[in-house]
C-alpha cells in the first residue's frame, strides 16, 4: 500500500517493495522483477484517477509518449534478464543519483537552458526512449526520473507533471511485466499480496494527490529521492 501510493505522489514505490523483497530473501533480480509486476496495478490506477489532467508534455501528445514507453520498457526489461545480479546492484545507485541532482536543480537548469537554448520534440522524445528503457530495466525511481527530466526539459512542476508521469509508470511497468512474467522471473507467492496492497495504496495515493500543494510534493519528492539514493550506495558499495 505505501508503494502504490509513493509512486502516486511522487514516483519512487519500488523503494518500500524492493527492500521488503530483498529481507524476504530474494535475489535482487528476482526481487526487481517481483516488485515492478506488484506495482503495475496501482500504477494503472493512479493513472486512472488522473486521466482526466492529462495533455501534451513540451508539446508532444502524452499517447505518443505512451507508445515510445511501450517499446522501450520492453527493450529495458529485456536488459534485466540478461544482467548478472552484481552488475545490477552497481549500476542502480547512479541512475537514482540522477534523479536526486535534477530534482534538486531543475528548475534553475530549466530556466537556465529555455533562456540559452530551444528543446525541440524530438529530444523530449529521445528522452523518453531512455526513461521507457530504464523503467523497464529497474523502475525504482522512474516516476522520480520522470518528473525531474520533465521538469527539466519542459519546465513543468511536480504537481503538474502527477498524470502524465503516472502513465508513462504504469506503461512501462505493463510492458516489463509482459517479459518478466514470461521468463519466470516473478515470485507470486510474496508479488500476490503486494501486488492487491499497490492497487489500494495507488488509488489512496492520487485522491491524496489532488489536494497537496506542490511545495508538500516537492519536498516529499526530495527526501524520498535523497534517502533512497543513500541507500542504494550503501548497499552496492559498503
Amino acid at each position: 500500500m505505501i508503494g502504490g501510493a509513493m509512486n502516486a505522489l511522487a514516483g519512487g514505490g519500488s523503494f518500500a517493495t524492493m527492500p521488503s523483497l530483498l529481507a524476504a530473501g530474494l535475489p535482487a533480480n528476482i526481487a526487481n522483477a517481483t516488485s515492478n509486476v506488484a506495482l503495475m496495478p496501482g500504477a494503472a490506477a493512479s493513472a486512472w484517477a488522473f486521466r482526466d489532467e492529462l495533455g501534451p508534455v513540451g508539446g508532444v501528445s502524452y499517447r505518443w509518449l505512451a507508445a515510445i514507453t511501450f517499446v522501450a520498457g520492453l527493450v529495458g526489461s529485456l536488459l534485466l534478464v540478461l544482467t548478472p545480479a552484481r552488475a545490477f546492484d552497481l549500476i542502480v545507485p547512479w541512475l537514482v543519483l540522477y534523479a536526486f541532482v535534477v530534482l534538486a536543480f531543475g528548475r534553475a537548469a530549466s530556466d537556465w537552458l529555455r533562456q540559452r537554448v530551444t528543446i525541440g520534440t524530438r529530444t523530449l522524445m529521445v528522452v523518453q526512449a531512455v526513461l521507457g528503457i530504464y523503467g523497464g530495466y529497474f523502475g525504482g525511481g522512474v516516476g522520480l526520473m520522470t518528473t525531474a527530466t520533465y521538469g527539466l526539459l519542459a519546465g513543468h512542476s511536480p504537481r503538474e507533471l502527477f498524470a502524465p508521469r503516472t502513465l508513462m509508470l504504469a506503461v512501462a511497468n505493463a510492458a516489463a511485466a509482459i517479459v518478466f512474467v514470461a521468463t519466470g522471473l516473478v515470485q507470486w507467492t510474496l508479488g500476490a499480496p503486494m501486488l492487491a496492497g499497490a492497487l489500494v495504496g495507488g488509488w489512496a495515493g492520487a485522491g491524496l494527490g489532488k489536494r497537496l500543494p506542490a511545495g508538500v510534493i516537492r519536498a516529499w519528492t526530495l527526501l524520498v529521492t535523497g534517502a533512497t539514493t543513500l541507500v542504494f550506495f550503501w548497499r552496492a558499495y559498503a
